[in-house]
């Protein structure tokens, strides 16, 4: 998993069908090598923007929407609580 610091709505109003009912974020990596890389990820909890949130990425997003025919590869899975610090 990613710690992640959700920066934006990402709209789109043409997708494909299997992404239809998908609200996608632009997230920024928090710590590491990777830190500051930007990315979009499907929101399945509500996260809102200027929060902190846990991210899982490769075929572990799929299974968390239970259709392995669905083009994700990275998903918010939690919010970080306001008292974790990095």
């Amino acid at each position: 998993m990613i710690a992640a610091k959700v920066m934006d709505n990402i709209w789109s109003t043409r997708k494909a069908d299997s992404l239809r009912g998908l609200k996608f974020m632009l997230v920024e990596v928090i710590g590491g090598i990777d830190a500051g890389r930007l990315f979009i990820a499907a929101d399945t909890i509500g996260a809102g923007i200027g929060e902190r949130v846990l991210v899982c990425t490769g075929s572990s997003a799929r299974k968390m929407l239970n259709q392995e025919n669905t083009p994700v590869d990275a998903i918010i899975v939690g919010i970080i609580d306001e008292d974790c610090t990095f």
